[in-house]
């Protein structure tokens, strides 16, 4: 029996909040694990979960109980739980026929009873759930309830507050060069202003009239660069100076990209059976560039490959760092060895239309994960291409331009 999926209204507003977050899904659980382990408590279960839900997977951030990770959305109890804005609560899994044929129900740990809070932000999208887990039929009063909906806020608080400091960092390092410029540019007129002003007041009655007039000339010239730096800083036009390769929080490189990325999708490869492997140019593999909605744009590539390519397949990504006249680009390119697409699928994707398939093991989809990569990419100034041929593959490439 074929279930259909349930997919919010606001989906692709949904998925777009919660990649503007720009979260990285494999460092958060120290940030919330005493929430998770406090939602468990008051539930009086074995189990509980903080998770994020995006186009493909359901992201367990934060977990207690039980070492889970990640799941396809699809597989999860959780995609219920965002699509209203009160609880989801199933007395017994067992007995639910959405969820009785799940690996999770059927085998070890055998869950029988969840309860759900979708994680709303204040801009009212759904991004996630605190969920709790028995393996015992049981059920919750309404103070428990209550209890759990003020950790379900503060955990949306603490969500915020995590994506409010990397922003001031950010800017506080911005920051940080400016000043570091601004002095650097700053003294050399200054020196000159005072050291012509001085000239003059040493010669004193021996000054000719045109020595004086050039040393005025000299320092109007002076004065009219203060003026002019005033204006590009004022204009916020100041460029900070290259950065040396001690990456900052907001900052990858190559490297630590790819290191997050195997991290993040090496499991969803193994379980299709899929060989997957990231490539690193070293050339500029330690060059710092800004972080910014890289995971959500490469994470979603990497899981419609996967979710494309049939087992002993294979999903390979490429990464690179150049360098041009004034310029530095971030190449990433997503092959894989899959079903393919012919031509109007491509050109219906790259205009915004293409609709969801079922991937090579009937994995159901919801559409959205596609066109979140091409709107990023467009926002950030970039460009997508696709090269396909059907039943042999395909090879999405994305040129970033780095700031």
């Amino acid at each position: 029996m074929t279930l259909t999926l349930p997919i919010p209204e606001n989906e692709f507003d949904r998925v777009l909040g919660l990649s503007e977050l720009d979260l990285d899904y494999s460092n958060l659980n120290d940030k919330f694990k005493d929430l998770t382990k406090l939602a468990a408590r008051v539930a009086g279960t074995d189990i509980s979960f903080l998770n994020l839900i995006d186009s493909f997977t359901q992201w367990t951030v934060s977990n207690h109980g039980f070492p889970l990770e990640q799941m396809p959305r699809e597989e999860s109890v959780c995609q219920y739980t965002i699509m209203g804005p009160g609880q989801f609560e199933v007395k017994d899994l067992h007995a639910d026929v959405r969820f009785k044929d799940k690996f999770y129900v059927k085998q070890d740990p055998n869950f029988r009873y969840y309860f759900g809070l979708p994680l709303i932000t204040p801009q009212g999208l759904s991004i996630g759930a605190l969920c709790v887990l028995d393996k015992e039929v049981k059920s919750l009063n309404p103070e428990k309830i209550e209890l759990l909906k003020i950790i379900a806020d503060e955990i949306v608080n603490r969500i915020a507050m995590l994506h409010t400091i990397q922003s001031l960092r950010h800017n506080l390092n911005e920051a940080t060069e400016v000043k570091k410029r601004v002095a650097h540019d700053i003294r050399g007129p200054i020196g000159g202003i005072i050291g012509l002003a001085q000239l003059i007041s040493k010669r004193g009655d021996s000054n000719k009239l045109e020595d004086v007039l050039q040393f005025i000339n000299l320092i109007q010239k002076s004065g009219n660069t203060l003026l002019e730096l005033a204006d590009e800083i004022l204009s916020s036009d100041v460029k900070s100076p290259e950065k040396s390769p001690e990456l900052e929080e907001h900052e990858f490189n190559l490297l630590v990209l790819k290191d997050k990325l195997e991290k993040l999708y090496v499991p969803q490869a193994r379980t299709k059976e899929v060989a997957f492997e990231v490539l690193v140019n070293p050339v500029n593999d330690i060059v710092p560039f800004p972080k910014n909605k890289l995971l959500q744009i490469t994470g979603n590539l990497i899981s419609n490959a996967i979710k494309f390519t049939p087992a002993e397949g294979r999903v390979t990504v490429a990464l690179d760092l150049f360098f041009g006249e004034g310029t530095k680009t971030l190449h990433i390119q997503v092959s894989d060895t899959g079903v393919g697409l012919d031509q109007k699928l491509i050109e219906d994707f790259l205009k915004g239309t293409s609709s969801s398939t079922e991937g090579t093991k009937g994995e159901q989809g919801y559409g959205f994960g596609l066109p979140l990569v091409k709107y990023l990419i467009e926002t950030l100034k970039g460009t997508i291409a696709i090269q396909s041929v059907p039943g042999q593959g395909s090879t999405i490439d994305v040129r970033l331009p780095i700031d």
